[in-house]
């Protein structure tokens, strides 16, 4: 399985970079990674989430939490899987132990091809880990308080399903990195994510209540860390306008920088070193 994986996202990649090759210079691994490695912090790329796009996902956590105290919502689950014992479609093999990181996967592998996002590689691994932190609180919280039987009886920490929310979310990172690239790789995301939200119920892991409110998780998690990380990179690294591209970002981040640095390693004649420049 992790053969197959690898395969495909070495295709998946392969694919992306024929589709931006018209915009997307072709850069080898060491050009990508001091790009994304080595410049200097300069501006967080239009990272401004408008609040209204957290009220999807956050009626699908209010769903998932209703079905707690809503009878009706868990008889539609106990409905739910008895069709899904009836009419058994997926594999015996837990591929969605692999599914829910291939999203993230891409992300980073498409990056190290020349497909960039929008953010550099500090910036949006800051991002990810912000709202993993975010994510594994809520699920893990809630595991703990809710005490939901499985429906394979394995154990009490069914709700919510942490499969489908780590999937979800690397599915909503992906689109947030990657679709001004193209609406596909959004689209790829998203059906890696809820081919494991399929499977976790398929295999008697969860409930549908708790893969939908798994997947609500996953996906608030990655947009409040989209809209929360600039002011807290702001105070970290007086953040101004980006100077390329002439981007809005927030307002408590157009103050400009009064100097910047850049540190690299260097090579000459056998010797290593490094290289520091400051620009006034």
């Amino acid at each position: 399985m992790k053969n197959a994986v690898y395969i495909l996202l070495c295709l998946f990649c392969i694919n992306a970079q024929a589709q931006v090759a018209d915009t997307t210079k072709k850069l080898n691994i060491v050009d990508t990674l001091k790009k994304d490695l080595f410049t200097a912090p300069d501006t967080v790329k239009h990272l401004r989430s408008k609040s209204a796009a957290l009220i999807p996902p956050a009626i699908l956590v209010g769903y998932g939490l209703s079905s707690l105290v809503l009878e009706p919502l868990r008889k539609f689950d106990r409905y739910v899987y008895r069709e899904a014992n009836e009419h058994y479609f997926a594999t015996r093999n837990h591929y969605e132990d692999y599914f829910q990181y291939a999203p993230v996967i891409i992300v980073y592998g498409a990056n190290l091809v020349g497909v960039h996002g929008k953010n550099t590689f500090v910036d949006r691994t800051l991002i990810y880990v912000m709202a993993q932190g975010m994510m594994n609180l809520a699920v893990f919280g809630l595991k703990n308080v809710t005490h939901r039987l499985r429906p394979n009886g394995s154990d009490h920490f069914s709700f919510p399903s942490g499969h489908t929310s780590n999937s979800f979310l690397g599915a909503e990172f992906m689109a947030q990195e990657l679709n001004e690239k193209s609406i596909y790789y959004g689209i790829v995301g998203y059906a890696f994510a809820t081919t494991t939200g399929v499977f976790r119920i398929y295999h008697q892991n969860h409930w549908f209540s708790d893969v939908v409110a798994g997947a609500g998780f996953g996906i608030l998690s990655t947009k409040a860390a989209y809209l929360l990380y600039p002011y807290i990179r702001n105070r970290l690294f007086k953040a101004g306008r980006n100077k390329e591209t002439n981007r809005d970002v927030p307002a408590e981040l157009k103050k400009e920088y009064k100097s910047s640095s850049i540190l690299l390693p260097s090579y000459n004649q056998g010797t290593l070193g490094l290289q520091f420049s400051m620009q006034f």
